[in-house]
């Protein structure tokens, strides 16, 4: 049987690198002739992924996945949009991914019963690896950590621009729709990511995409029953082939059980506090690793809550500095931000905390509806637990995914789809407490329709990856596809 090493190479960003060492093991535990070795780059400013990399290299999840940390010799003091960053980072370790990967070979070499490097996994921001696996000549995957229907929007207003000469950033502030393949409804422009329509970002979105054609393969965390117009519109030849192999999630929960500010047993006392509440009855608002609001708007939040008069468990978190790439902390003194007495007044009602253990959370009896920031994880993570949903996007592309989710395939409800709080932009917009409370009555309340097709989309996705479910099958075929290609190796 012949044996294949794969390097996968995930962009420094805790929800593309857990996703990414997720489908590591799945890929092992599928089929026992792979080997994979996960290249870590670090962010110095994310503990929280410097605490995750550290447990994995001590850990033993399997002898068939090892991970290479290396250095971190880059650090941005500018103003650069976190696109151009995370590229420019991705560029500045080709040498020693290179370096890492020409070890590997000779010492598979020296080794006949060794597995023989078969290709590179990139993460969707790591394109420019391709030309490092071009000069082993081996092929190059992409792992896309958003939907089908959003590569399928990218592809799209890729060809617009380089074949129509469209200038997307012409069409920012436009009240317009767009026909996009990958959907059955028109796409309003007001929900296009930020970055398609600006003249910074623009350019190095594009240049991903254009690479995204060079993969051999992209594996898409996303399962057939979910998306099955985006996967057969992907299907047409025109693309790289497509393997949804979804939903690939991390279930169990972080080990940890520390708080920010130094408290034991952090998780322990969130669940202890849901193990009180009535089924269905706690209305849990998170808002990701990025997710962040100003004081106004945090007050606004409060008296939704408040006037509610439902149960809520509250991630809260400080923004970052002004005008810096960072992450936001918990904050220390919460009377400082919320409205005066709301702690005391809510106190039988409510817990506002800071770090959350989502998927704990999401899967506590208790939670009957979910306010988020959409990230795509977040989405795949309350269909997989059947926990109803309303949209709050903020940055990269949730405001796409709060529409798909929401109008393309009705399992949501909308508090607002066009929100946006990003890096660089200085319009926030701020929601009034009427309109958080009448999207909190509507998630908590959902409507019969919208459970039903939740709840058979839950099933779904339990489903696709039992034997002989969708996203099995394609995991059965990437890898077969990975196989033959194996026997092509060359060392520069």
């Amino acid at each position: 049987m012949k044996k294949a090493e794969l390097v996968f190479v995930p962009s420094p960003g805790m929800g593309h690198l857990v996703s990414m060492v997720e489908l590591a093991k799945l890929l092992v535990h599928h089929d026992d002739r792979v080997s994979i070795t996960v290249i870590i780059i670090r962010l110095a400013l994310d503990t929280k992924i410097s605490e995750y990399t550290e447990s994995l290299t001590a850990s033993t999840i399997s002898t068939r996945i090892q991970f290479i940390d290396l250095p971190s010799d880059q650090t941005n003091t500018s103003n650069d949009h976190p696109s151009k960053f995370v590229t420019s980072l991705i560029e500045s370790q080709k040498p020693h991914v290179k370096e890492f990967v020409s070890d590997l070979i000779t010492q598979s070499e020296l080794n006949p019963k060794a597995p023989r490097l078969a290709g590179f996994v990139l993460d969707m921001f790591c394109t420019g690896m391709i030309d490092v696996a071009n000069e082993f000549g081996v092929p190059s995957y992409l792992y896309f950590t958003s939907s089908a229907a959003f590569l399928g929007f990218q592809f799209h207003m890729q060809a617009l621009h380089d074949k129509q000469e469209v200038d997307l950033t012409e069409l920012k502030d436009m009240d317009t729709e767009f026909e996009t393949p990958s959907l059955v409804n028109p796409l309003p422009v007001k929900v296009f990511p930020s970055v398609m329509l600006s003249k910074d970002a623009l350019p190095v979105v594009l240049y991903h995409v254009r690479r995204f054609r060079e993969a051999k393969g992209i594996i898409v965390n996303t399962f057939e029953e979910l998306e099955s117009h985006a996967v057969k519109c992907l299907s047409n030849g025109e693309t790289p082939t497509v393997y949804p192999v979804g939903p690939i999630l991390k279930l169990k929960g972080e080990a940890h059980d520390v708080g920010s500010d130094g408290s034991k047993n952090y998780k322990e006392d969130i669940m202890l506090w849901l193990d009180d509440q009535t089924p269905s009855s706690v209305v849990f608002l998170c808002f990701g690793s990025m997710g962040s609001f100003d004081v106004d708007q945090v007050r606004e939040i409060a008296w939704a809550l408040e006037n509610s008069g439902r149960p809520f468990l509250w991630s809260l978190r400080k923004p970052p500095s002004e005008d810096k790439i960072d992450f936001p902390v918990d904050h220390l003194y919460l009377r400082e931000v919320l409205p005066d007495g709301f702690l005391d007044r809510t106190a039988k009602i409510g817990k506002v905390i800071g770090w959350a253990p989502q998927v704990d959370v999401l899967a506590h009896p208790s939670v009957g509806g979910f306010v988020s920031h959409c990230g795509w994880n977040s989405i795949l993570e309350s269909v997989w637990f059947r926990i109803p949903l309303a949209t709050w996007p903020m940055y990269a592309e949730q405001q796409f995914n709060a529409f798909q989710v929401v109008i393309e395939l009705g399992l949501a409800v909308e508090i607002k789809m066009d929100y946006r709080k990003e890096f660089l932009i200085d319009d926030e917009m701020i929601l009034d407490a009427k309109e958080i409370e009448r999207g909190i009555k509507r998630v908590m309340e959902l409507d019969d329709n919208r459970l039903n097709k939740l709840k058979i989309m839950s099933e779904n996705s339990r489903g696709a990856l039992m034997n002989g479910g969708s996203s099995y099958s394609f995991l059965g075929n990437l890898i077969k596809d990975m196989m033959i290609d194996g026997d092509y190796i060359h060392v520069p």
